[in-house]
């Protein structure tokens, strides 16, 4: 019965996705780019590998911390409006995520994947808190509190309260929770 809880969960973050690209279409938010991509690749190699590992339900909250980013970095091609201009830092901080990734990919490990997957996306979460940080009117603030909530189900659902199981989301709950600090700082 609990594993519902994660499917409305996962109905929220779709729901949270879809007010950030309508905030973007008015030009109110301007994702940047460079941290939506890697945001949609951690999560879903985070997935395959918590899959690998036998993890079920659990699995749904990380899988749309991928999807609705995918969303979002599609959608930031449709608008104008929707344009962050990218530096050298959101590159580097691009590159590194990606060089995260590719160590995952050399090892094949599950829990190496996990964990390299949280180090990526913490790198591409970097600039988009930067931005925040100084231009907290450029981000919306919903897929950031449904970004922390989401992840939470899963501790309603956890099986064998496993490192492939809770990692990611725990890492998910933090990065959201410092995001939305940095938009709603005073």
């Amino acid at each position: 019965m609990l594993e519902y809880i994660v499917v409305v969960g996962a109905v929220f973050s779709l729901l949270g996705a879809l007010a950030y690209i309508r905030s973007m279409f008015k030009g109110e938010t301007k994702p940047n780019r460079v941290t939506w991509f890697m945001w949609l690749l951690a999560p879903f190699i985070a997935t395959a590998a918590s899959l690998s590992n036998g993890v079920s339900w659990a699995v749904v909250p990380v899988f749309m911390a991928g999807f609705s980013p995918f969303l979002i970095f599609t959608a930031s091609f449709f608008t104008k409006k929707a344009y962050w201009k990218l530096t050298t830092f959101d590159y580097l901080c691009g590159v590194i995520s990606a060089l995260a990734l590719g160590l995952w990919l050399l090892t094949s490990l599950p829990d190496l994947a996990i964990i390299l997957a949280i180090i990526s996306d913490g790198l591409a979460a970097v600039p988009t808190f930067v931005k925040a940080w100084h231009n907290p009117k450029t981000e919306s603030t919903w897929p950031f509190t449904i970004g922390m909530l989401s992840p939470m189900t899963v501790f309603l659902v956890a099986r064998t309260w496993s490192f492939s199981e809770l990692a990611f989301p725990a890492y998910l709950i933090v990065v959201n929770v410092l995001i939305l600090i940095a938009i709603i700082k005073k």
